[in-house]
């Protein structure tokens, strides 16, 4: 599994045992709201809206809240005005960062994010700069607790998954950006337990990052990720697995 993936997995694990849920509540909001202004506010026609709506089930979130947001988003209720800005830049070893946001005020986040780099030894590139290297992937994790894996793999590479991993706890499947919920739903389908799914950048190409590197690494990632106005953070790193599961502790 690749840096990013198995960060991906464990970022999973500690937002379900953290006190974030209210971060991931607003995270989640912004993206139904940016979602729904973009292609309006039915599911059926806008893919990325889909892929929302299912993030925040996932999360419980109330069906309530999940429609007061579209609403904002499509304009039918006021609301704020939140817009899609991505930052480009460099970490530690030359680890390439993609940092994903929907804000409201632009000035607040480029100064907030330029400040997390800065603190960590980063620095902000120009646009365009490291896009270059990231793909938009589908990310499933399923709950492998009582799970066939042998089933599971077969249902998802059926279904038309591009990989299918295994850490002990979680089955973690990668697919291409449009077959995401095809690939979940046929999981469903058969009966798996699906914990979450959501896009992420997957890099090409990865950065070997050790000791110091890694470990401030790690802090500039955690800083950002923390960041309320930040919805998706990706990075080309690889490191040692034992390493990286200790520093995202």
């Amino acid at each position: 599994m690749s840096g990013h993936s198995k960060w991906h997995s464990i970022k999973h694990k500690k937002a379900a045992l953290d006190a974030k849920r209210g971060q991931k509540f607003t995270k989640v909001i912004r993206e139904l709201v940016v979602a729904a202004r973009m292609a309006g506010s039915d599911p059926n026609n806008n893919p990325r809206l889909r892929v929302a709506i299912t993030a925040a089930r996932d999360i419980n979130m109330p069906k309530d809240t999940i429609e007061r947001n579209i609403k904002k988003g499509a304009g039918e209720i006021g609301g704020a005005a939140f817009e899609d800005v991505t930052y480009e830049g460099y970490g530690p070893g030359g680890v390439a960062i993609l940092a994903e946001c929907s804000t409201d005020n632009k000035n607040r986040t480029a100064a907030s994010i330029r400040h997390v780099f800065s603190r960590f030894n980063g620095s902000l590139g120009a646009s365009g700069c490291v896009a270059y290297l990231f793909k938009k992937k589908g990310m499933i994790v399923v709950k492998a607790e009582g799970a066939n894996e042998d089933a599971a793999m077969e249902a998802a590479l059926d279904a038309g998954a591009e990989d299918f991993s295994n850490d002990g706890e979680t089955f973690t499947v990668t697919t291409s950006y449009g077959d995401l919920m095809k690939v979940r739903e046929a999981l469903e389908k058969k009966g798996f337990a699906i914990e979450s799914s959501e896009v992420q950048n997957i890099a090409n190409t990865t950065v070997k990052v050790e000791g110091r590197d890694a470990e401030t690494l790690m802090k500039l990632l955690n800083a950002l990720e923390d960041e309320e106005d930040i919805s998706n953070v990706s990075a080309n790193f690889e490191m040692d697995e034992a390493v990286l599961a200790k520093l995202a502790e």
